[in-house]
């Protein structure tokens, strides 16, 4: 058999001229070759970069593909928000039963001074008036509350809404000789306001985001208006309660970047 620069040869039996990398000829069956040739790989064609030759004739190793980090939105939806139902469910309850019974409202509500009834500061947090009251307050608590919860959990939550809401109810009554404070309002803006504080900082530094500070901006807007309406919430109450929110908010943002 001769070959032609490779391309095919020539069947000895009937002179067609055959692919070189058959075993029989298709024209007579006449037998080729035992077996068929292997087909060249593209790496050892003439000229083609040998694998790892870059690395291998300075003696290192090859580098690692570099690890490209992405922003997680920071949530887990399969966490139940628990707490966050508790704190809604709790107030549901008692403003049902506030209706049947109106003395045991004032008896959970800051009307006037303290005179040592400091548990006055956690169940004004679940006193309501007004139904509207009521919904637009218990609406935002479910919202930010289910928000912050999946991000660090119930025991965040209920800081956030116990702690900070009581701290407001407890400012109310430090200024005002006759302080009326009533409802979780003071409790929603602290959750509010530390869940925005990641988005405010990506906003503030020009960078993706993941909520919508508008429709922040607008709850906010509504929950400070509340004490105006007659509904027995505490201006200064929400006023600071949003605003050790939003440090209670910048800690826990600064601990996760600092883990990170």
């Amino acid at each position: 058999m001769s070959s032609g620069a490779d391309l095919f040869v020539v069947c000895k039996q009937c002179g067609s001229e055959v692919s070189p990398y058959i075993t029989e000829c298709p024209y007579c069956g006449h037998r080729l070759r035992r077996r068929a040739p292997k087909l060249p790989r593209p790496q050892d064609m003439p000229g083609a970069p040998k694998p790892g030759r870059h690395w291998a004739k300075k003696g290192r190793a090859p580098a690692s593909r570099p690890r490209v980090r992405r922003r997680s939105s920071g949530y887990a939806a399969e966490v139940r928000p628990y707490a966050t139902t508790a704190l809604v469910s709790v107030s549901a309850i008692a403003w049902v039963v506030f209706h049947a019974r109106p003395s045991l409202f004032a008896e959970m509500t800051i009307f006037g001074p303290l005179d040592g009834d400091w548990w006055k500061l956690f169940t004004s947090l679940f006193a309501y008036g007004p139904g509207l009251y009521a919904f637009v307050t218990l609406v935002a608590i479910a919202l930010f509350g289910t928000l912050m919860e999946r991000r660090h959990g119930p025991l965040v939550v209920l800081a956030l809404f116990l702690g900070l809401g009581a701290a407001g109810a407890l400012a109310a009554s430090a200024v005002y000789t006759f302080a009326i404070v009533s409802g979780g309002n003071a409790g929603a803006m602290a959750l509010l306001a530390a869940w925005a504080v990641p988005d405010l900082r990506e906003a503030r530094a020009g960078g993706d985001y993941d909520g919508d500070l508008l429709g922040v901006a607008a709850i906010a807007a509504l929950l400070l208006a509340m004490p105006f309406a007659g509904t027995g919430a505490s201006w200064l109450a929400t006023v600071t309660a949003g605003a050790l929110g939003l440090l209670f908010g910048l800690g826990l943002d600064r601990s996760e970047h600092a883990e990170a």
